[in-house]
C-alpha cells in the first residue's frame, strides 16, 4: 500500500515541509544564490514540485508548471518518504537508478542543504499526518 493516498495528501505534506525549510534562510542560502530551478517529478501518486532558486525567498510550487528546469529529479513518493524518514540511503537509491536526474548535477550541489533541512523536518510532519514509518 503506498504511503500517500492522493496527490493532494502529498502536496499538503510537502507544502508544510518546504514552508518549514524556507523559515530558516541558512538552509536555503546556497540554493538561493544558485539561480537554479529544480523540478521534482514524483510517481504514485503523480505529482510535481518546482523549487525556484532564482531570487529570495525560496518558492515551492505544487502541481504541474510550465517552463524549463535546470535540473529534473524523478522518483516515487514512497522512495522520497523512505529517504527523508532515514529508512533508505539517497546514495544507494541514486546508484540503483530509483532516483533519476536530468540536468547539471554539479550545479545541483546547491540543493543539498535544502534537502538535508527537509530531511530533518520531514519525520515530525509525516508523523502529524499519520504517515507510516520510523527513522
Amino acid at each position: 500500500m503506498p504511503v500517500y493516498q492522493s496527490a493532494e495528501q502529498f502536496y499538503a505534506v510537502m507544502r508544510e515541509v518546504f514552508d518549514e525549510v524556507a523559515r530558516h534562510p541558512e538552509h536555503v542560502d546556497a540554493f538561493m544564490h544558485s539561480n537554479l530551478v529544480v523540478r521534482m517529478n514524483v510517481a504514485d501518486p503523480d505529482a510535481e514540485i518546482l523549487l525556484d532558486g532564482r531570487q529570495p525567498p525560496l518558492e515551492a510550487f505544487f502541481g504541474p508548471r510550465p517552463g524549463r528546469a535546470n535540473l529534473e529529479i524523478t522518483l516515487s513518493a514512497d522512495l522520497l518518504h523512505a529517504l527523508w524518514m532515514g529508512m533508505e540511503s539517497t546514495r544507494q537509491a541514486f546508484f540503483d537508478g530509483r532516483i533519476q536526474t536530468r540536468g547539471n548535477l554539479l550545479k545541483a550541489m546547491a540543493l543539498i542543504e535544502v534537502f538535508l533541512a527537509a530531511e530533518r523536518v520531514y519525520p515530525a510532519i509525516a508523523n502529524r499526518h499519520g504517515l507510516p514509518g520510523q527513522a
